[in-house]
């Protein structure tokens, strides 16, 4: 595996119980990712978290998604625009499972839960900066889940 510089591109990070990338010795801290942001005028922070063996029934849930969501954004502090839309649906049992979109006020958080895997797919973007390890692990412990991964994706 080739070393990914996280200024340039979506990189995997680490931090407490989640996937290691061995080979990437460059990874940000958050204090690097906000002022890399910043001194590179970012107009906003993506961070795409993959959560790995999560419980079933909170994936297979509703009302727990939307009670992450609404926790997600208090941890955040990110402001919501309207209600959480949930919905369950796939034909396919490979992409079987809830997706879920949030409005906020600086853009948007969605997921998508597979039933078959019980993996979490969560992406925030926001033009506000934030804290990406402190969304997945709120995000893995909310889930409990296993492990998490983390990409994260400088937007100009």
């Amino acid at each position: 595996m080739t070393k990914t510089n996280v200024l340039t591109q979506p990189s995997l990070v680490n931090f407490n119980n989640v996937v290691q990338d061995a080979s990437n010795s460059n990874i940000m801290t958050y204090d690097e990712i906000t002022e890399y942001y910043h001194k590179n005028n970012c107009w906003g922070l993506l961070s795409s978290l993959d959560v790995k063996n999560c419980d079933p029934e909170l994936i297979r849930s509703a009302e727990a998604i939307q009670e992450y969501v609404l926790k997600l954004c208090e941890v955040i502090k990110m402001k919501r625009f309207q209600d959480t839309v949930v919905v369950n649906f796939g034909e396919d049992e490979k992409v079987a499972g809830y997706s879920m979109f949030q409005l906020i006020e600086t853009s948007c958080i969605s997921g998508h839960f597979a039933n078959l895997t019980n993996t979490s797919y969560i992406d925030i973007f926001s033009c506000k900066i934030y804290n990406p390890y402190v969304a997945a692990e709120f995000t893995r412990e909310f889930f409990k889940a296993s492990d998490a991964a983390v990409h994260i994706c400088f937007r100009k």
